[in-house]
């Protein structure tokens, strides 16, 4: 996992070794507003998974450190039940510069955990709010973790969360307030027509209790056969492969184009064009693109 978080180039070959081996887990991405209670209900989720046999990868995405440049939270801290079980593999990941609440390479390391053979893998977003919409392209089902107490609930799903939660979870649910979220939420999911036959069911929990996880994880359940069973799964990992095949083309041709010598020499000399206003940064880049193409 480290070589492939840190070290591009062997990453490549190491994944392209275990290929054969990935496609058997369920993905579940859990994502939400910070003070949610996302991390004590994916350890409450991640137990309930082994009480039902099922081996478990956990993949908590933090904020970076300053100092170090690692992940500021730690996994045991979080996660205390957890971490002893050996039927269990917790990795937190710095953001390092990711935006969209998930790590640089955080689905490169779900197709580690994949590739070892873990049944279900439980990804955490960062708690960034409304910009964690990466996570609909890394998991099969994603769950979206609101409390009573978000005031901007509804607002933050308007803003994306509504279209990628195939699941809804009001936590902290013995709060007041929970009932009437849960109506809400409800209400804006019957409006809200689903391609693929999927109604999103909301689910109350008390993740420090473990209240309504048992409901949680057999909902996720079923929409792992509702997608299996309307073909939608395999849609999905076709969209998937797609993506990944144009991402792993164009981080290629970047790292390439921008390793030649001449390649950082014509850029120099189209950088004093343009500080000297012969040229613009738009000619500039249609000029070295050009350049790299007709070299090829």
């Amino acid at each position: 996992m480290s070589v492939v978080e840190d070290e591009p180039d062997v990453a490549t070959a190491v994944l392209d070794e275990l290929y054969p081996s990935m496609g058997r887990s369920f993905r579940v991405g859990i994502t939400g507003p910070p003070g949610a209670g996302k991390s004590t209900l994916v350890e409450k989720l991640g137990r309930e998974c082994r009480n039902r046999g099922r081996t478990v990868g956990i993949v908590a995405v933090d904020p970076t450190s300053p100092f170090s440049g690692g992940a500021l939270l730690g996994d045991r801290v979080r996660m205390p039940s957890l971490f002893t079980d050996p039927g269990v593999f917790i990795r937190s990941m710095a953001t390092r510069g990711g935006v969209g609440g998930l790590a640089v390479r955080t689905k490169e390391v779900c197709d580690v955990l994949d590739a070892f053979g873990r049944d279900c893998i439980i990804i955490e977003t960062v708690g960034v709010g409304q910009v964690e919409l990466d996570i609909a392209g890394a998991a099969h089902s994603t769950v979206v973790v609101l409390v009573p107490e978000s005031g901007d609930a509804i607002q933050t799903m308007k803003a994306g969360l509504m279209e990628i939660g195939d699941l809804f979870c009001v936590n902290k649910s013995d709060r007041e307030g929970a009932d009437r979220l849960a109506m809400e939420i409800e209400t804006m999911v019957e409006m809200k027509a689903r391609a693929n036959g999927w109604l999103p069911p909301v689910v109350k929990t008390i993740a420090t209790t473990g209240a309504g996880v048992t409901s949680l994880l057999d909902q996720l359940d079923a929409h792992r056969s509702h997608l299996e069973s309307s073909g939608a799964l395999s849609e999905r990992k076709r969209e998937r492969i797609r993506a990944e095949i144009v991402e792993l083309t164009e981080e290629r041709m970047r790292r390439d184009v921008w390793r030649r010598k001449d390649v950082s020499g014509r850029l120099s000399e189209l950088v004093g064009q343009v500080m000297a206003g012969g040229s613009t940064p738009y000619r500039a880049a249609e000029k070295l693109l050009e350049d790299v193409l007709a070299a090829r």
